[in-house]
């Protein structure tokens, strides 16, 4: 077992290894249903470009992304990051990708979000971190909210998914709103 960055009750957060691409990883973001809240499945995604973008989140200081890893069986579930990390204006966005359907609904994109946030707070002096999700996104939408986000705006027809223009809805989160 890879000894965890973070940890949860039920979940760590590890970083992203070139084995993660040989499991269900690059599948998800070839799943419709996965993808169906994102902006990804527009083009087909190969294992080598799993490989690929796993690489090159080692040493990016403007990024940290993290497998969520289930502690029971030690299984990859997705992924969650602190991305377009800015070191003056001391903020983030917050992206999570649960590509395991099996572990959809149990709380462990929650889990996973608060433990990022702490991290990004705490460790990084982040001051604000922010997010954007499809109007039409409930799931995204209630786990900004849960983890205290703000919403701040609203991008109309922003993003073109399934053959129409989708609203992107803002969310924000300052480092003295985040409950520890």
């Amino acid at each position: 077992m890879t000894v965890p960055f973070l940890e949860g009750t039920r979940i760590y957060l590890r970083g992203l290894e070139d084995a993660d691409a040989d499991g269900s990883y690059p599948d998800w973001l070839n799943d419709a249903e996965v993808c169906q809240g994102n902006g990804h499945h527009v083009f087909p995604y190969a294992q080598a470009e799993a490989v690929e973008y796993i690489r090159n989140t080692r040493g990016n200081r403007s990024a940290l992304v993290l497998a969520v890893v289930l502690r029971e069986g030690d299984r990859h579930i997705g992924n969650v990051a602190l991305q377009a990390i800015h070191p003056v204006h001391r903020s983030a966005e917050f992206a999570v990708l649960m590509g395991d359907k099996t572990a959809w609904g149990k709380g462990y994109a929650s889990e996973a979000g608060r433990l990022i946030c702490r991290h990004g707070f705490d460790a990084l002096n982040l001051q604000r971190i922010y997010c954007g999700t499809f109007a039409d996104n409930p799931g995204m939408i209630g786990l900004a909210k849960s983890l205290g986000m703000k919403e701040e705006g609203r991008r109309r027809q922003a993003v073109f998914k399934n053959g129409r223009y989708v609203d992107v809805v803002e969310f924000g989160l300052l480092s003295a709103e985040f409950q520890r």
